[in-house]
C-alpha cells in the first residue's frame, strides 16, 4: 500500500460501553420493540430498541463480490500506472471559499445551533447540476488523521445525466486538501465501474448518500441505479483520464471521465445476502469500538408503516482483502448489532461510544433540519431560539463523519462544507 499514514491499528484498549456490548444481536431476545409508527421531524423518536432474531440479522447481512484481478489489471494496462492521493491533491482544480466570501444563501444553510467552527462553500459554476452528498476524511482513513503527510476531506457529489432519470446518475468525489484551513484546494475524481472484463468502464449510477474512507479503501452506498448495496474503491488505483470530454469510458482517442481529471474504478461490491435484504443508505466510521466498525442506517419515509434500522459491521484488519468488512461463514458480513428507531427519513448517522447521532430534514424545504442523539434510554434534539425549536441543524442535512483525532464532525448542506466539535454537539444536547 502506498502514500498513507500509520495503518497498523494502535488501539488503546478502547471498548464499547456495556450498553453497546450487551446489545449484540444474539443476546437481546427479550428486548422490547418500539412502535412501527414513524416520528416526524419535530417528534421525539424515543429510545433505540435492539434487534435480536436471526431473521433480522440475516436481512442486514452483506456478501462480498470482488472485481476479478484480471479485469483490474487489464484496465490498468489500458489507463497506465495509477497515481497516488498526493498527486491528485497537487493538481489543483478549484479552491473553496470561507464563509466571509460565501453568498448569503449558502451561509443560511449552515447549522443554527450549535454553530459551525469552520465552514466553506463551493463555487457555483463548478457544482452546477451536481448534488452534494456524503463526506469522509483522512480521520476515517487512519487514526493519526492523515494520509501520508496530508489532512484530507473527501466530498461526494452526484448528477443525473440529461434525459436518463436517477438510474443513470454519475458520482464524483472532491479530494480537498485540508492542510490549508483558510482556502482549501481540491481536485475531482469520477467513480466508475469496470465492464467488459476491464476493457472499458461506466459511471457509478448512484447518488452518494453514504461514504467512508478506511485505510486504502473508499466505501460508498448505492441507490436506484446500481443493484448492489455498497461499492468499494481502492485509493491506490486512481488513474488519469486522458481525454476531457462529456463521455464516460473508452473514446476514439483515449479515456474520458465526464470532464473529470481523474478516475477511480471499483474493486468490489457488497450485495444483500438475503433476497429482501436491507440496503444501507448512509454510513460512518466508529473508532470507539474494538475493532473499528462501519455504521449504517436506512432511509424509511415518514409515511411507511415501519421503523428505521441502524446497525454496524466489524471492519477487517486484513489489508489484502478487496473489501474492508470482516467476513464470517460463507463470506457473509453479518451485523455486529442493530437497532430500530422511530426517527424517519434519516440523512446521516454517526455512532460514538453508546450514543447515536441522527440528522433529518425539515418538514418544510425552507426550514432547517434536526439533529438527534439517541441511545437505549431515550432521545434528545438540539434546540435554538427563544421558543427552543428543534429545527436547528443544517438546511439540507447530509451524512455525518467524525474525525476522531481532531474531535470534529464534518457534513455538507447544499454548497456548504462545514465542521464543528463533537463536544459542542453534546453541549447543545444537555
Amino acid at each position: 500500500m502506498k502514500q498513507r499514514g500509520r495503518h497498523r491499528r494502535r488501539k488503546r484498549g478502547r471498548a464499547l460501553r456495556a450498553t453497546l456490548a450487551g446489545a449484540a444481536l444474539a443476546l437481546t431476545a427479550t428486548a422490547t420493540m418500539i412502535s412501527a409508527s414513524q416520528a416526524t421531524n419535530g417528534d421525539d423518536p424515543g429510545a433505540l430498541a435492539p434487534l435480536s432474531t436471526a431473521a433480522e440479522a440475516d436481512a442486514l447481512s452483506l456478501a462480498e463480490d470482488p472485481v476479478p484481478d484480471r479485469s483490474l489489471n487489464r484496465l490498468t494496462e489500458e489507463l497506465g500506472a495509477p497515481v497516488g492521493v498526493n498527486t491528485v491533491l497537487a493538481e489543483t482544480e478549484g479552491t473553496l471559499r470561507d464563509t466571509d466570501h460565501c453568498p448569503s444563501a449558502d451561509r443560511s444553510a449552515l447549522p443554527v445551533s450549535p454553530e459551525a467552527s469552520r465552514a466553506y462553500c463551493w463555487d457555483e459554476d463548478d457544482t452546477r447540476g451536481w448534488r452534494a452528498g456524503a463526506v469522509t476524511t483522512s480521520g476515517d482513513a487512519d487514526d493519526d488523521g492523515r494520509w501520508g503527510r496530508h489532512q484530507v476531506v473527501l466530498s461526494g457529489w452526484s448528477r443525473t445525466e440529461p434525459g436518463t432519470g436517477p438510474a443513470r446518475d454519475l458520482a464524483r468525489v472532491a479530494f480537498v486538501n485540508a492542510d490549508e484551513t483558510a482556502r482549501p484546494d481540491y481536485s475531482w475524481a469520477l467513480l466508475v465501474v469496470p465492464v467488459d472484463g476491464g476493457r472499458d468502464y461506466r459511471g457509478l449510477f448512484s447518488g452518494l448518500t453514504g461514504m467512508v474512507w478506511y485505510q486504502d479503501k473508499l466505501v460508498v452506498t448505492t441507490t436506484a441505479g446500481d443493484a448492489d448495496a455498497l461499492y468499494v474503491f481502492d485509493l491506490d488505483r486512481i488513474h488519469r483520464a486522458t481525454v476531457t470530454a462529456p463521455a464516460v469510458g473508452r473514446v476514439d482517442d483515449g479515456w474520458s471521465a465526464a470532464g473529470q481529471r481523474f478516475v477511480l474504478p471499483a474493486v468490489a461490491t457488497y450485495r444483500p445476502a438475503a433476497t429482501d435484504g436491507a440496503r444501507p443508505d448512509t454510513l460512518s466510521l466508529d473508532r470507539s469500538t474494538t475493532p473499528d466498525t462501519l455504521v449504517a442506517s436506512e432511509r424509511v419515509p415518514e409515511a411507511a408503516d415501519r421503523a428505521s434500522r441502524l446497525w454496524r459491521y466489524r471492519l477487517s484488519t486484513d489489508t489484502a482483502r478487496p473489501g474492508p468488512l470482516s467476513a464470517g461463514t460463507g463470506g457473509r458480513s453479518a451485523p455486529q448489532e442493530a437497532y430500530e428507531t422511530d426517527a424517519a427519513d434519516l440523512r446521516g448517522v454517526l455512532a460514538y461510544r453508546s450514543q447515536w447521532y441522527l440528522s433529518r430534514p425539515a418538514d418544510s424545504p425552507d426550514d432547517h433540519g434536526t439533529l438527534w442523539r439517541q441511545d437505549t434510554d431515550g432521545a434528545r434534539a438540539t434546540e435554538c431560539g427563544a421558543d427552543e425549536v428543534r429545527d436547528c441543524w443544517s438546511g439540507r442535512p447530509a451524512p455525518l463523519s467524525y474525525w476522531e483525532e481532531s474531535g470534529e464532525v464534518w457534513s455538507q448542506s447544499d454548497r456548504t462544507l462545514f465542521a464543528l466539535p463533537l463536544t459542542s454537539l453534546d453541549d447543545a444536547l444537555e
